[in-house]
């Protein structure tokens, strides 16, 4: 079945309105709509959808070249072609100017102005179809993208709550409450921010932060729970668990948050000056990411209460902390950590503990 053609003929004298239906009266696929001035075409173009537009010059009321103009005005119409109907070649030249599509003479030579017609028509029916085309396939590209940024985001929750639940599972054999790691990736979060690293960045630490310690879950009972100092021996295996949680985490370099993790647990106990473990590394050769860690680690270690031990006022852990500046820790993030004290303060409020009883929902709710 050919598809439909519909003609808006615009002209203010009858006859050659009538003219117009004449020419077309054998194309059953054809439908004429008549126009006696501009301003009633604009009328119509407003309620009804048209493929051409015959649009006479010398007209009442308003003019073709007028209408010509408020057509092209709106942008609803600029693919639409617009054939002015003149006897008056002078004024092609405006008519063209103010986006006239072509010319149809008269008199009439009525092939030629079917076929010009007829062609027009078939153009702007097939700019309708790629325009309604294109318009599927964006909304197709949207509704897919929309997909992959939810598979996406879902995998990186993903990701995030597996930390997190590894991150308890240290927590676990270790006896640490369950503010411990809430405090301590919040505490790396904001340090990173100082320093100046990225929100994605930030966020990155703060998921990765739980990690830290994973590795304690390959180190003995009788050496992780031990209430007091460690025997030589006993110290070796303990440091132990920076390979253990380097080892559970490598090999994942497509994902962010366990990459930076094994980063962080392999790199979070070597220091400043050398003295570290398991590496000896020093300065700048240990990465940012276990430079921070270790001191929202430490800080928190030595300000809060453990089973097996009291808090240590703040100004004592303080102290500890500019001690141990330039050679436990980098000198450039103390200095940020000592700077913005207050602010890590009220962290180290918003999470704390209260008692050292957690209920399912808190471990399952981890550090957010």
């Amino acid at each position: 079945m050919s598809e439909k053609f519909y003609i808006l003929a615009v002209d203010d004298e009858p006859f050659n309105l009538d003219l117009i239906e004449a020419a077309f009266m054998d194309y059953e696929n054809v439908e004429i709509t008549n126009a006696t001035n501009g301003q009633e075409a604009l009328d119509l173009l407003d309620t009804e959808s048209f493929d051409v537009v015959l649009l006479d010059i010398s007209m009442p009321v308003m003019d073709g070249l007028e209408a010509l103009n408020k057509i092209r005005e709106n942008q609803k119409f600029k693919n639409l072609p617009i054939l002015m109907v003149t006897a008056n070649i002078e004024k092609e030249h405006d008519a063209i100017l103010r986006g006239a599509s072509d010319f149809i003479s008269k008199p009439y030579d009525i092939e030629i102005m079917c076929a010009r017609t007829i062609n027009y028509a078939k153009m702007h029916h097939n700019h309708k179809l790629i325009e309604n085309q294109k318009e599927i396939l964006q909304e197709q590209v949207k509704e897919r993208t929309a997909e992959l940024e939810t598979t996406l985001k879902l995998a990186k929750q993903t990701e995030y709550e597996i930390s997190i639940r590894l991150g308890r599972a240290s927590e676990f054999r270790d006896l640490e409450t369950g503010g411990h790691i809430k405090r301590m990736s919040h505490y790396s979060k904001l340090l990173a921010k100082l320093y100046g690293l990225s929100d994605e960045e930030c966020e990155l630490i703060l998921y990765a932060a739980p990690l830290h310690d994973i590795g304690k879950v390959g180190i003995p009972d009788s050496i992780l729970l031990k209430p007091g100092r460690f025997e030589d021996n006993e110290f070796e295996i303990m440091k132990q668990h920076a390979v253990l949680g380097a080892k559970m985490l490598e090999g994942a370099e497509q994902f962010p948050v366990l990459k930076a993790g094994h980063i962080i647990a392999l790199e979070h106990h070597e220091k400043w000056d050398g003295s570290g473990y398991p590496h000896a590394k020093s300065g700048e050769d240990i990465h940012l990411y276990a430079r921070i860690i270790a001191i929202a680690d430490v800080f928190d270690a030595l300000s809060s209460k453990r089973c097996y031990k009291e808090p240590m006022p703040l100004e004592k852990v303080l102290s500890i902390m500019e001690n141990d500046s330039g050679t436990h820790f980098d000198p450039d993030l103390v200095k940020l950590f000592l700077d913005n004290l207050d602010k890590f303060l009220e962290i180290k409020e918003k999470y704390k503990d209260d008692d050292n009883t957690h209920t399912i929902m808190d471990i399952i709710n981890g550090i957010k």
